[in-house]
C-alpha cells in the first residue's frame, strides 16, 4: 500500500473531483476533512457534491460525511477520533487512503497527531464572558493562544461571539489541563495542494453560489429551521447558513444576502490559502498542482509525486 495522500485546496478548486478520480485509479477510499459536511441534511450549503464521488459509473467510498445531526457542535476532538477509526478500517481492508478537504485545522490535527482532550461546556466561564463584545472576546482568545502556544483557533474564523466564547472555553481547558501522552500513530503521507488562479477562483465561487441558490439552498435552510433547529445554531455554522438564515428571518434582502455571502466566501477562500501557506512554514511539504489543468494532467502530476 502507498502512503496516505492528502489533497487540500481552497473552496471551488475542484479537490473532491480530483480525489475521486485518483481514488478510482488507486483502489482508495476518501476520508473527508470538511468541518461542515459532517452534518446530515446540510447538503447544498456545504457543497457535498456527492455526484463527484461517482467515477465512470462507479461510486468511490467516502467517510465522515453525514455522520451527525445538525444543531450539534461537532469538534476537533471528535474529528480526530472519527478519522482514526475510518483510517484503521480502510487500511484493515487493504485499501489506500485519500484525505481530502479544505478545513486546514482538521487536516493538520491528524497529520501532526495533536493530543486533544474533550472540552465540556463551562457554564461559569460562559456567564462571565456573556455581554462582552466580539473585539473583547477576540483579545482574550489571542492572549490565551499566546500563553498556550496554540494554533488551534484561527481568529479570522471566530466571527461571532458564540464561536469566540467556545474557542476561549477550549483554550482555558487546555491551559488548566495536564495532557497525558496518548498514542496517535504517525501517518506517512504525501500532501497535494490544488492551486487555483485568484480570478478563476473568484469566478467559480460566484458561479457556484448562483447555482446553489437555484438548486434550493434557501429551501434547505428553511427546512432545517422548520425541523426545529434554532436559528442561532445555523448561524453558528457560518457562511451560507449564517447569511441565508438571516435573510429568512428578514434581517436582509435577497440582494444583500447574496452580496454579503459572496464576499464572505471569497474571504474564506483567502483564509484557507493563508492556513495552507502557514502549514508550509510549519514544516509540511505541499506539492502544488494547477486546478486549470485537465483531469488527466492533474492525475499524472500526482502520480509523478508519488
Amino acid at each position: 500500500m502507498i502512503p496516505m495522500i492528502t489533497i487540500l485546496g481552497p473552496t471551488a478548486s475542484g479537490k473532491t473531483d480530483i480525489a475521486a478520480h485518483l481514488a478510482a485509479e488507486l483502489s482508495a477510499e476518501i476520508i473527508s476533512a470538511d468541518s461542515r459536511q459532517v452534518y446530515r441534511r446540510m447538503d447544498i450549503g456545504t457543497g457535498k457534491d456527492l455526484a463527484d464521488y461517482v467515477v465512470d459509473g462507479k461510486r468511490v467510498p467516502y467517510h465522515l460525511i453525514d455522520i451527525v445531526e445538525p444543531g450539534t457542535k461537532y469538534n476537533l476532538f471528535e474529528y480526530q477520533r472519527d478519522f482514526l477509526e475510518a483510517y484503521n478500517d480502510i487500511r484493515s481492508r487493504g485499501k489506500n487512503v485519500i484525505l481530502c478537504g479544505g478545513t486546514g485545522l482538521y487536516i493538520e490535527s491528524v497529520l501532526k497527531g495533536y493530543r486533544l482532550i474533550p472540552v465540556p461546556e463551562n457554564k461559569e466561564l460562559r456567564h462571565k464572558l456573556e455581554g462582552k463584545s466580539l473585539l473583547e472576546l477576540t483579545s482574550i482568545l489571542e492572549r490565551l493562544k499566546a500563553e498556550n502556544n496554540s494554533n488551534m483557533h484561527n481568529s479570522t474564523d471566530v466571527d461571532t461571539s458564540k464561536r469566540a466564547i467556545r474557542a476561549i472555553e477550549i483554550e482555558m481547558a487546555y491551559k488548566e489541563a495536564h495532557i497525558e501522552e496518548r498514542t496517535f500513530p504517525k501517518i506517512d503521507n504525501v500532501i497535494i495542494g490544488v492551486g487555483i488562479d485568484r480570478d478563476l477562483r473568484r469566478m467559480k465561487i460566484t458561479r457556484r453560489l448562483d447555482q446553489r441558490l437555484q438548486d434550493g439552498m434557501v429551501d434547505e435552510v428553511k427546512s432545517l429551521l422548520d425541523s426545529g433547529i434554532p436559528a442561532d445554531d445555523l448561524i453558528y455554522y457560518g457562511l451560507e447558513y449564517k447569511f441565508v438564515t438571516e435573510y429568512i428571518l428578514g434581517k436582509s434582502t435577497f440582494e444583500e444576502m447574496h452580496r454579503s455571502l459572496e464576499i464572505a466566501i471569497h474571504q474564506f477562500a483567502k483564509r484557507q490559502m493563508t492556513w495552507f501557506r502557514g502549514m508550509e512554514r510549519r514544516g509540511f511539504t505541499i506539492h502544488w498542482i494547477d486546478a486549470a489543468d485537465s483531469m488527466e494532467e492533474k492525475i499524472n502530476e500526482i502520480k509523478k509525486v508519488l
